[in-house]
């Protein structure tokens, strides 16, 4: 329970800093409820099958990038491959619950986000930050047509 309780007091702090951002038009908002449900299943399942293929690929690698001392290189890559497959997964398990327009969807998608950062920060990646920034700006946006 504490830790729903804490899960709560990051999302209420979050929606706190991005209601300070301008609000999207609220047909956008109609239209970006409607996609989201596919737009999560297409790109869950992108991510998916292109995650265990860079998986596999890094795992197959791995030995070879020590030879040539890149350690880091093989161990970030694999951790970022992993960390994008949950995020996938969370995507894919979004589908349901975002078509019926429920909380619960809602926050799955939510942390298929903060997984998605954690990639980029291990990575080192400014641009999937940045994605990630958007991503939760919209997420915020249309969080009331959630119940």
């Amino acid at each position: 329970m504490a830790q729903n309780n804490s899960v709560d007091q990051l999302i209420k702090q979050m929606e706190d800093w991005f209601s300070k951002l301008p609000a999207l038009p609220n047909n956008w908002r109609d239209v970006i409820v409607t996609i989201t449900p596919w737009l999560a299943l297409i790109f869950g399942i992108i991510g998916v099958l292109g995650s265990l293929a860079a998986v596999g690929i890094l795992t197959f690698l791995a030995p070879f990038m020590i030879l040539g001392g890149g350690v880091g290189v093989a161990s970030g890559g694999i951790i970022g491959a992993l960390l994008a497959l949950v995020a996938s997964v969370l995507l894919v398990m979004a589908f349901p619950g975002t078509r019926d327009r429920k909380m619960s969807g809602w926050r799955l998608l939510f942390f298929s986000e903060v997984v998605s950062i954690i990639s980029s920060v291990v990575a080192f990646s400014a641009g999937g930050v940045v994605g990630a920034l958007v991503g939760f700006y919209i997420l915020f946006q249309i969080k009331s047509h959630y119940k």
